[in-house]
């Protein structure tokens, strides 16, 4: 299962991509809520979540996935359970994914000691203890998948489904939609 948390102000585009490339290619994916059955994006696009984060099963998870946005990557960092989530799965080899501004949480966090990563440009200084790569639109370094913005985030989600299922099925998923 992966789980792609949405916070509220989260950027649209690169949380619903990743999720409809991974539906796509056959991975089964949930869109999960910090609180509420809803969650309003940055653009005031709401999204209907598949379960809340107090009902995520970390047993089952194959990967997080943590977008960024206007303020949804700051509403993600100030909920220390989300925090907890990303170090367990860490502490168990699950993959971790997150774009634009996300990836600085990793980095707050003490994760991308390191470890090559992008983020949105211009907030490299973030990316506390890693190699950035600012030049690439997605960087995967071991378990760790990050992504530079909403323009990204094809990209990106590809890049879930090829660490997921390989790069045979990351190329159905491209070819399915003419990317």
């Amino acid at each position: 299962m992966v789980y792609i948390l949405l916070a509220p102000g989260f950027e649209e585009a690169e949380a619903l991509v990743p999720a409809d490339l991974l539906r796509r290619a056959g991975i089964e994916t949930a869109l999960v809520s910090l609180a509420g059955d809803t969650v309003a994006g940055s653009h005031q696009i709401t999204v209907a979540a598949d379960l809340a984060l107090d009902k995520l099963d970390l047993s089952q998870a194959e990967m997080i996935v943590l977008p960024g946005g206007g303020p949804g990557w700051k509403n993600l960092g100030k909920e220390p359970r989300v925090e907890r989530l990303v170090r367990q799965a860490v502490e168990r080899d699950i993959w971790v994914a997150a774009i634009c501004a996300a990836p600085t949480l990793l980095g707050r966090w003490g994760l991308l000691e390191g470890k090559h990563a992008v983020c949105f440009p211009g907030m490299e200084d973030g990316l506390t203890g890693a190699r950035a790569q600012m030049d690439q639109r997605v960087v995967a370094d071991g378990k760790l998948i990050t992504g530079r913005a909403a323009g990204s985030a094809f990209d990106f989600g590809l890049a879930l489904v090829e660490a997921l299922k390989g790069k045979d099925e990351a190329g159905k998923a491209r070819e399915a939609i003419h990317y």
